[in-house]
């Protein structure tokens, strides 16, 4: 894991290091978002998706799925949906590996 210290600015401003950016993939003009977490502030990368640019064929690609019965659930609990999608995961990986 890539670490390093690093000092606020003047406006608030923090540098990332470069062997830090260089582990993530960061690049000038990238979006991050800051979370903080246990004490401490996360910077994750973001992509920035134009929510109406493709939502009408998402959500008619999403429709045609339900109807050919692609879909998992209903499920009585949040563990018994988590079982089911890592199943399906796994039988998807293991289609793929061959």
């Amino acid at each position: 894991m890539a670490t390093a210290a690093t000092k606020v600015g003047q406006k608030f401003q923090v540098t990332i290091p470069k062997n830090v950016r260089e582990a993530v993939g960061l690049k000038v003009g990238d979006l991050v978002e800051a979370t903080v977490r246990r004490g401490g502030i996360v910077l994750r990368q973001k992509a920035l998706i134009d929510k109406t640019v493709g939502l009408a064929r998402q959500l008619e690609e999403s429709e045609a799925a339900v109807r050919a019965g692609r879909v998992l659930g209903p499920f009585t609990s949040a563990g018994a949906a988590m079982k089911a999608v890592k199943a399906c995961a796994r039988r998807v990986h293991r289609t793929v590996r061959r």
